[in-house]
């Protein structure tokens, strides 16, 4: 056996006995009640608080790496911690802490007539697997979510955050254990050893569902070789349409604020669609308000002749998740056509409508196949802050289980629960 074969068995074999462990661990936290779950966020939170500057010397060696190896600015961004970043974990613990909690949740419990109840009780998923890229606070809104929804969680980061998360991740061990909680409940992997993932995703015996966030390589490559279930979205090709009912200043805000309010995230419009009636009206206006932000355009023939600079748009770029200061803006003759476009171009991540009339919002409500539909407003609200979840765990795509934000609820399942009093089915 080479040594890298060597290597890859030994990642296995330690992913293994982390399974085992987090299996086991996943049993004792569906039994945990709300208080343990709440002592156990606090007590991370104090940990947090008082090995702060072990914690940014930890992110300070990773960061040096970077420069190093030659990270990007935006990497190097995500990766970096301060005060302020690591004081952002702790009230997000707080949040977390304050927010209800699903687990034990009875819902629809009715008579039937043989005189059973039946109902549905919400329960952990049990061992969730999350892998992420870079940014280490994620570790801590990972684990806290996990931990107050009940679960047990086995957290991959990215290696060039390798010493950062092992010194959030004593923090989170310390916690739990002060909480009277398995430390297990929580396990960072600390290897850079990519065999890791591979491990993590093909353990169905051990594993109940995998959240990987990061780059479409990564979502790619966990979607093509998972063996257990996956909650993920690949990419986030919002649109925003603009009908000719619309009230224009509202489409002026809605459009301006879904692009630029910060770019490099997945809900943010890539594709603004206009109506015919109202490319005249209002794209001159809104190219003024892009090119003041250093957003470029690229246009449909119809939009080039509102916009005579507008670079040509190509076939791609109706597909294309940009993350950076660039739209892509095509003019259509009505809600139909808008509709076929985002049908054929769209992820499924967030489509909005700017419309004074009720019977076509209605329609973009229920025809628009997409994880968040949204009438008048930004699709920078597709969050899960702003929905009140407190915090979420990911966007999802996909159809069965989890969709849109995901935050405790979306961490949960339910079973069926009957109560009974001696009866037989006769």
């Amino acid at each position: 056996m080479t040594n890298s074969s060597a290597d890859q068995q030994n990642t296995h074999s330690k992913l293994e006995e982390m399974g085992r462990a987090a299996r086991a661990a996943a049993r004792q936290m569906a039994r945990a009640d709300t208080a343990a779950k709440n002592r156990a966020l606090a007590a991370i939170a104090a940990r947090l608080d008082a090995q702060r500057d072990e914690i940014l010397r930890a992110n300070e060696v990773d960061m040096q790496a970077g420069r190093d190896n030659g990270l990007d600015a935006a990497l190097l961004d995500r990766l970096a911690l301060n005060d302020a970043r690591v004081d952002a974990m702790i009230e997000g613990l707080h949040q977390i802490a304050k927010l209800p909690d699903p687990v034990g949740e009875i819902e629809d419990l009715k008579y039937r007539p043989s005189g059973i109840q039946v109902g549905r009780m919400r329960v952990p998923l049990g061992v969730v697997g999350i892998i992420y890229e870079s940014r280490p606070n994620v570790t801590i809104d990972a684990a806290s979510l996990c931990l107050k929804s009940g679960n047990a969680t086995i957290l991959r980061g990215g290696s060039e955050a390798l010493h950062s998360n092992g010194a959030i991740a004593a923090c989170i061990a310390a916690g739990l254990r002060e909480a009277g909680l398995p430390e297990t409940a929580v396990q960072v992997v600390d290897t850079r050893d990519r065999a890791a993932v591979g491990a993590m995703v093909s353990m169905p015996e051990y594993v109940d569902v995998i959240v990987p966030r990061g780059g479409t390589g990564l979502i790619q490559r966990i979607s093509r070789e998972a063996r257990v279930p996956v909650i993920k979205h690949l990419h986030g090709v919002c649109h925003v349409y603009i009908d000719d009912r619309a009230d224009v200043e509202k489409a002026f805000d809605i459009a301006l604020n879904a692009k630029t309010h910060r770019y490099g995230v997945c809900n943010a419009m890539e594709t603004l669609l206009v109506a015919d009636g109202m490319a005249s009206r209002l794209l001159p206006r809104l190219a003024e308000a892009y090119r003041e932000k250093g957003v470029e355009l690229r246009g449909c023939e119809r939009t080039r002749k509102v916009l005579t600079d507008c670079t040509p748009a190509s076939e791609s770029d109706w597909s294309e998740e940009y993350l950076a200061p660039v739209l892509a803006i095509r003019v259509v003759d009505h809600l139909d056509d808008a509709m076929d476009h985002i049908a054929r171009y769209g992820s499924g991540h967030t489509e909005s409508i700017v419309t004074e009339d009720y019977g076509r919002a209605r329609r973009f409500l229920a025809e628009v196949d997409s994880s968040s539909v949204m009438v008048n407003a930004s699709t920078r609200f597709a969050d899960g802050f702003e929905y009140g979840l407190g915090a979420e765990i990911g966007i999802s795509t996909d159809k069965i289980h989890a969709r849109g934000p995901v935050g405790l609820e979306g961490l949960t399942s339910q079973k069926w629960i009957v109560l009974g009093d001696g009866h037989i089915r006769r």
